[in-house]
């Protein structure tokens, strides 16, 4: 999904083409970084992941770039993301693979949970390696290259959270046992946009209360509290819908004073299972953005 904004004065096409032309003349195999620096905001660092598949003996390569650091939800905000392949992908199977790559990776993110107007991703196929086409789903090797750039999508799509504005911890929530994946992702991010829960990361405060709060707040209608548990890290916190009776507050000052922490949610109604990664909220957060104006 794409969020919708105002409606500006299209560019004048003398000026497009201009800058087209100027921008063909620095075309370059080791531009990729200073493009990925080139469209940086906030961001502190570029963010550029590239590798290597092969695909029915043939070597291909999948290369991209994205920006964003604040206003990061999964309507993608001011994030811009450009993977380009330069195996062949069959025009009628190049939009459904975007969307499957957009899915598991841009669209399962959130920093702060605004939007903005200028959201981008952008797949590219050049069709300049010696591999042969891939036309349909059938291909044998479809699996292979969606999985390559879903691995490209996500690494790049967690390094715009890591860059999260103010961010200090890097937090990976999944929901299980949920009816089905919408609900999973319902309460994921009910869970990654709560204030209460991010700004208790920030403080390495393990209360479960907040968690499992935003979990209620989630208004899945038929809810059994008494089934849901709640993991940090490894670690079993809540049980039933309440706190676990080996748990110790120890334990969760231990998990939550890392860098990177795993919350962990069944809600014991069915199997679908959801994963999305955010920020915690921290006092660098609130000064960016009251100082930061585009």
């Amino acid at each position: 999904p794409f969020s919708t904004g105002v409606i500006m004065e299209p560019l004048p096409m003398n000026r497009l083409l201009k800058g087209v032309e100027e921008a063909a003349k620095h075309l370059s195999r080791t531009n990729w970084i200073a493009a990925a620096e080139a469209i940086m905001t906030t961001d502190t660092v570029p963010k550029c992941v590239s590798q290597r598949v092969m695909l029915d003996d043939e070597d291909i390569t999948i290369t991209g770039i994205s920006k964003g650091s604040g206003m990061i939800e999964p309507h993608m905000a001011t994030m811009l993301g450009f993977i380009a392949t330069d195996v062949a992908i069959g025009q009628d199977l190049i939009g459904k693979v975007v969307k499957m790559v957009a899915d598991a990776s841009y669209n399962r993110i959130t920093v702060d949970g605004d939007t903005s107007t200028n959201d981008s991703f952008v797949l590219i196929s050049t069709g300049c390696s010696n591999a042969r086409p891939i036309e349909s789903m059938d291909d044998p090797r479809f699996d292979d290259l969606l999985d390559s750039l879903i691995e490209v999508g996500q690494k790049l799509s967690q390094a715009m959270v890591r860059d999260g504005e103010g961010a200090t911890k890097f937090i990976t929530i999944t929901v299980e046992d949920a009816k089905n994946e919408a609900e999973a992702l319902k309460v994921a991010y009910a869970v990654a946009h709560s204030p209460l829960v991010k700004t208790a990361f920030f403080a390495s405060d393990p209360n479960l209360g907040r968690i499992l709060a935003a979990v209620g707040n989630s208004k899945i209608p038929d809810l059994d509290a008494t089934k849901v548990s709640l993991w940090l890290d490894d670690v079993l916190v809540a049980k039933n819908g309440g706190r676990a009776p080996e748990y110790m507050e120890e334990q969760g000052v231990a998990v939550m004073s890392q860098d990177e922490i795993t919350v962990r949610i069944s809600l014991g109604r069915g199997d679908a299972c959801e994963t999305v990664w955010t920020t915690d909220l921290s006092h660098d957060y609130v000064s960016i953005n009251a100082d930061y104006r585009s």
